[in-house]
């Protein structure tokens, strides 16, 4: 297995993938989910992502179906718990007040089953509320015991670099995690400021979109291939696209190279890319999760890297 990733000094230690909650429940029912967490620790993986809105854009759902299933696997096998990281995230549904986010954690410890949250991300920056204000009620659950680590997602880089200088100031626990938009068909969302930031601060990025909503697995190359799933259309811009193109090209060697799947070879680029800890991916049946767990074990040649990176750029 690719080595173990290291969160920022957090002494958290992650392997190169982690697992995403946001189908639990949804696409993948519960059946269906036990069995890809299951596949997914045996592997060897041990981070899992969800977040408290999962999966609320689903008609008849509230938020919190994704940790509730993962709380109801954590119970039919509590040892479990020792094998496996959990990340959760707040803010995305009623913001980062102060008075908001202490219950808030209490709701996601209670769905998960479990006495702590290893990673707790304010899950998209809430400006109307002071970065001091919103990362001292996180210093507060730190200091409570109810989380271990603090991370961001969906920041811009100026207002990480808020987020670091508050916590300074205001002598609160820094984030040691990063979760960006981040894939190989959409590079400068993070390879700019953001990937600079992360790297001078030392945190542990973990990328979402890392296979660009299927796009890399080769499933759609053409508008035809769109109604393939729930979230093809969503990837008209990447068929269309030059770059599309030419990375399913460049995808399509790789993998006559070494005959692993497309989405194993694109995650094992992300992994291979600076700051990176590890890339989220979801999976709705253990075949699908197979060709993500066998990215933690593909060692592409530097050759290889190159030709994606060109054909990626």
């Amino acid at each position: 297995m690719t080595g173990k990733r290291m969160l920022g000094q957090s002494g958290i230690e992650v392997a190169p993938l982690a697992l995403g909650g946001n189908v639990f429940d949804w696409t993948a029912d519960e059946a269906a989910s036990f069995a890809i967490l299951d596949a997914f620790v045996d592997a060897g993986g041990m981070m899992i992502d969800t977040a408290d809105v999962y999966s609320a854009w689903v008609p008849g759902h509230v938020g919190g179906e994704s940790e509730r299933l993962i709380g109801r696997w954590l119970k039919r096998d509590p040892a479990k718990r020792d094998k496996v990281v959990i990340a959760t995230k707040v803010g995305f549904m009623a913001g980062l007040k102060p008075d908001t986010i202490g219950p808030a954690c209490d709701a996601s410890l209670e769905r998960l089953g479990i006495d702590r949250i290893d990673l707790y991300y304010q899950h998209k920056d809430d400006e109307s509320v002071p970065l001091a204000d919103s990362l001292g009620a996180f210093d507060a659950l730190r200091k409570a015991g109810k989380i271990r680590e603090v991370g961001l997602s969906n920041f811009t880089a100026d207002r990480v670099a808020a987020a670091i200088h508050a916590c300074i100031e205001n002598s609160l626990a820094l984030p040691v995690a990063l979760q960006p938009w981040y894939n190989m068909v959409e590079r400068a969302r993070f390879e700019n400021d953001l990937q600079m930031i992360a790297a001078n601060q030392g945190l542990a990025v973990f990328p979402y979109y890392s296979l660009a909503n299927g796009f890399l697995t080769g499933k759609y190359r053409s508008k035809d291939d769109l109604g393939k799933s729930v979230r093809g259309t969503r990837n008209i811009g990447y068929v269309d696209s030059d770059r599309g193109k030419r990375v399913l090209a460049a995808l399509d060697q790789v993998a006559a190279e070494t005959g692993a799947a497309l989405g194993t070879i694109a995650l094992a680029w992300t992994m291979a890319q600076p700051t990176i800890a590890a890339p989220i991916a979801s999976a709705t049946s253990t075949e699908q999760l197979a060709d993500l767990t066998a990215a933690m074990v593909l060692e592409l040649t530097p050759a290889q890297i190159d030709l994606l990176d060109r054909a990626s750029d």
